[in-house]
């Protein structure tokens, strides 16, 4: 199957999903939200291991805003709710999801982290939820990310807004394990990964979706509050500002556009 983009690579009980919009810094859209789908559906059948990656710069920096600047017909239509549905499925489904993170992970890109079963990263890759910057908030990150660092620790990585170390992330919870390279620290987790049987993970994960705070409960408010976020014409505002002019919403407007994100 050919993807725009991802790039897929199967091998046995194996599935290796890089997120590959580079000139993007691999954000998310809706053609990747329905490649991954797609790909987690030849998964359920096939597969008991599966990796998402993306480059050794960036692993994945959240929403294209593009997508909700002008002329860009996001407003009416958008539904978030096949990206809550597609980290549900990560977190519930039959196989065990891992994260391989290296550089930067930031806003909806740390939802794909905390909605995997186990978290990599390389010493030199940082967590980060920007989006209170924007007068938005993490609203369908929360319950994965809770999930794994606990209340408080998600309250402040959200009002804190600016990048946190593999380390650090690691003494939250929000890293399993961290080493200088990423490539041995996964291959070992795969060799010992790979000899689980998939009905007994899907047993596993069954049981402990049942017992744990369930996600699939805070499905509905979860969806509602984004969309509530994104239908905000103030917010809407601020993110078609730094779209046109890469200005941000605390600079003045007179402000030169900045080069960088936060």
């Amino acid at each position: 199957m050919e993807y725009q983009t991802l790039r897929v690579r199967r091998d046995g009980p194996l599935c290796r999903v890089r997120f590959d919009r580079p000139e993007h810094r691999n954000t998310i859209n809706d053609a990747m939200i329905r490649e991954c789908h797609q790909v987690l559906d030849l998964c359920e059948r096939h597969h008991t291991l599966v990796v998402f990656e993306g480059s050794p710069e960036v692993f994945c920096y959240g929403a294209d805003l593009a997508a909700f600047g002008p002329g860009a017909g996001g407003g009416a239509e958008y539904d978030p709710s096949p990206l809550y549905d597609l980290w549900l499925r990560m977190a519930t489904g039959p196989f065990v999801t891992i994260a391989h993170v290296r550089g930067k992970t930031n806003a909806g890109g740390v939802g794909f982290v905390a909605a995997s079963d186990i978290v990599l990263a390389e010493n030199s890759a940082t967590f980060s939820l920007s989006e209170l910057l924007f007068g938005l908030y993490p609203a369908m990150v929360m319950p994965f990310l809770i999930r794994r660092t606990g209340y408080q620790r998600a309250h402040y990585l959200t009002l804190l807004t600016k990048p946190v170390a593999a380390s650090q992330a690691a003494e939250w919870g929000l890293v399993d394990a961290c080493a200088e390279r990423g490539g041995p620290l996964l291959s070992q987790h795969l060799s010992r990964l790979s000899k689980l049987p998939k009905d007994g993970i899907e047993r596993y994960k069954r049981f402990m979706t049942s017992r744990l705070q369930p996600l699939a409960e805070q499905r509905e408010a979860a969806i509602a509050a984004n969309l509530e976020i994104f239908s905000s014409d103030v917010n809407r505002d601020r993110i078609a500002r730094f779209v046109e002019h890469g200005i941000y919403p605390w600079e003045a407007v007179e402000a030169s556009p900045s080069t960088t994100t936060p």
